[in-house]
């Protein structure tokens, strides 16, 4: 039989073999890993393929040399694991020679001088291995911790990842002169300033709020001084103030989060509180809220409370910088306020410290020269210190433009909340107002955003700062680590950066896992209160005062619908609590008015209904960042919302906020329940709307 010649079909192969070469170039192509999404982003990223898994025993190690160096830092991503594992075991395991095996997580103290303070290398394969300077390696386990936050699998895309920041000093500033925040939420910005690698948190203690908002009157004008101070005692904030003792432990918690604490004590304006305790030291001429630059007792009184905080083996302030305020004074006084200036930093040096200070030498020009080493200013307005100038002098700068970064809440000027799209297009550190500026200069340190707490009393919670700050945060974190280097265009990264949260362990925006809830499914904790078939429903019974339920969660914060079916007994008091939590408490008789309302921060607002005694009636209270609303059986009752207060005298208004982050830490409260029954508690991550409020 004669055979068919293969030779026809040989010249296939060749076209086969690049065909198949190309398909797995291509698929090699594909497979090999993209760069992690991070806030902020690694500068430089080598993918490789496959992933990282952390295994149910996390190794972290660490050669016996680097230790001491590296343990708190370490101390804190062990615990960052485990908050988030709970099932995992994690150790930190020191010996003379560590050699990472497959899972383990490998921590190198890199030379002195071979990097930035806090660069950090890290190769992730079959094990992670990360070298840097002590805050450079601490950086790395944020990223890690970010990257995590992303997975379902607890996995790291393998590559490699050499990283540091273009600017040293990417801070916040809070204004906690004219609004008290508690030590709790001081501690938790640390953590979350941490997790975004924010540096720097400046922490503003004086100040005061408008006059006219106090009818023109000095005295009762509000003013706060909020850190104890032992040579003046009464000096010290009755409404809320930090001990000394607080706030060293606050600065060494920190430092070991790798942020900087930036105590500011504001002269000579902004200086209500010091004169109203010495009305000696105030200017007739410019109001209380200035100091009499020419008097003797200014400088004693100043000086004596510096001191109390630079002084002494173990001073309050513990860091290497100290912001003695220096803004906004008439520029009649030029001199004067010059030489004021030289005389606190001279003061603060003498400390060994450097200084920061707001500045305004080109508002108040003069012939006398304001001291430039050692200081550095916050640029914030150009009419007051002009940025080409101030750098011509030779002072250091750090980026604070009030018309790109400053928040002031419900006021009605500069930023309710920053603008963060042209925020992450247009700027960086190097813009200080209308100037631009080489991001190489060294002279600008980095930048910093602020929130100011201008109109006192106007109902601004904690809750409602910080759903200001957290998604300019994201924002400027990326901005302020990597300037103009973005990857992603603004639309993408606000959509991956809805998977990235406030750090381990951290819910200060009470965001809930699913968009509707049964608390009471979770885990309860009864105190004098039962569960059963009452009046026809299975509810909760809170039979006195002292009933409660404790569930699983502390509360919900915007958006968010909260539906409940309430039976109130007869003879509940004033203030009779139905939910509460440390942030608030609802009420079903607030104070004396016997309506429903709730209370946060010593702001006490209600809805113009009563609820009947004695019968089931259907309640659904939903909150946004705006106000909020009460339904009551399917009906609209009121909107807590746009409230508007007059000052006739000087033409002002003040925007009242009438916002709740709704508890629900108690069902009840220790101390003052309400005496009746609750059911069919169901929370919804989300606003219902209106017409399908009836539904609930």
């Amino acid at each position: 039989m004669k055979r068919k010649s293969i030779r026809p079909y040989l010249s296939i192969f060749p076209l086969l073999a690049a065909a198949l070469l190309q398909f797995n170039t291509a698929t090699a192509q594909r497979t090999v890993n993209d760069v992690p999404f991070t806030i902020p982003a690694v500068r430089t990223w080598q993918g490789d393929t496959g992933n990282y898994t952390l295994p149910a025993h996390v190794n972290i190690l660490v050669a016996t040399q680097d230790q001491a160096a590296l343990q708190r830092h370490l101390t804190i991503f062990r615990n960052d694991l485990a908050e988030r594992y709970p099932d995992l075991v994690v150790k930190v395991n020191v010996s003379d020679h560590p050699l990472p095996r497959k899972g383990d997580i490998l921590f190198t103290l890199a030379a002195n001088g071979t990097d930035s303070a806090e660069a950090y290398h890290m190769v992730i394969d079959s094990s992670i291995r990360i070298s840097g300077q002590p805050k450079g390696c601490f950086w790395a386990t944020r990223t890690m911790l970010q990257i995590l936050e992303q997975s379902q699998e607890r996995g790291i895309p393998r590559g490699s990842i050499t990283d540091a920041p273009r600017w040293p000093v990417r801070g916040f500033v809070l204004d906690a002169g004219r609004k008290f925040f508690p030590m709790s939420f001081l501690r938790d910005y640390v953590q979350f300033m941490s997790y975004y690698k924010m540096s720097d948190f400046h922490i503003h203690l004086n100040d005061q709020g408008p006059r006219q908002f106090f009818h023109g009157n000095w005295d009762s004008t509000y003013s706060a001084f909020r850190l104890e101070n032992s040579t003046y005692p009464a000096l010290t904030a009755k409404d809320g103030h930090y001990t000394k003792a607080e706030f060293i432990a606050l600065q060494e918690m920190a430092d070991s989060f790798g942020v900087t604490i930036i105590p500011e004590i504001d002269v000579p304006a902004h200086s209500l509180a010091f004169t109203k305790l010495f009305p000696e030291i105030g200017s007739t001429k410019y109001g209380m809220d200035h100091l009499d630059l020419y008097s003797p007792k200014t400088y004693e009184v100043i000086d004596n409370v510096f001191k109390e905080y630079l002084q002494g083996p173990n001073p309050v302030f513990r860091g290497k910088e100290v912001h003695i305020g220096t803004d906004e004074y008439s520029k009649k006084e030029s001199e004067q306020f010059r030489s004021f200036m030289n005389h606190y930093i001279d003061l603060v040096q003498q400390y060994g410290k450097q200084v920061r200070m707001w500045g305004s030498l080109t508002n108040n020009k003069g012939n006398t020269q304001v001291r430039v080493k050692g200081v550095t200013m916050n640029l914030w307005y150009n009419g007051y210190a002009d940025p080409k100038e101030m750098l011509q002098l030779g002072y250091d700068a750090i980026s604070t433009p009030d018309g790109w970064l400053y928040i002031v809440p419900a006021a009605g000027y500069y930023y309710d909340y920053l603008n963060a799209r042209k925020l992450y297009d247009k700027w960086t550190p190097s813009i200080i107002g209308d100037q631009v500026f080489d991001e190489s200069n060294a002279q600008i340190k980095g930048g910093s955003f602020a929130v100011w707490n201008d109109h006192v009393g106007n109902g601004i919670t904690a809750k409602d700062v910080h759903d200001r700050v957290f998604p300019a945060m994201q924002v400027l974190a990326e901005k302020m680590w990597t300037g103009k280097e973005q990857r992603l265009s603004y639309d993408t990264f606000a959509r991956h950066a809805t998977a990235i949260g406030e750090g381990p362990g951290l819910n200060i925006r009470g965001k809930l896992n699913a968009d509707s809830l049964l608390p009471l499914s979770g885990k309860l904790t009864f105190h004098k209160a039962d569960a059963g078939n009452y009046k026809g429903r299975n509810a909760i019974r809170l039979k006195n005062a002292g009933s409660y339920v404790q569930t699983s969660n502390t509360g919900i914060g915007y958006n968010y619908t909260v539906s409940f079916y309430v039976w109130p007994e007869k003879g509940n008091k004033a203030d009779a609590v139905l939910f509460s939590s440390p942030d608030a408490v609802v009420k079903l008789k607030q104070q004396q008015s016997n309506q429903l309302g709730f209370s946060r921060e010593g702001y006490h607002y209600s809805f113009n209904y009563i609820v009947p005694e004695e019968k089931w009636t259907h309640i659904v209270i939903a909150g946004n960042n705006k106000g909020t609303t009460l339904y009551a059986d399917g009906v609209m009752i009121e909107k807590l919302e746009g409230r508007v207060q007059q000052f006739p005298e000087s033409k002002s208004k003040r925007a009242i906020v009438q916002t709740l982050f709704f508890p629900l830490q108690y069902i009840g409260g220790a101390g003052n329940s309400f005496k009746g029954y609750i059911s069919d508690l169901k929370v919804y991550g989300k606003i219902i709307p209106a017409e399908k409020v009836h539904e609930l």
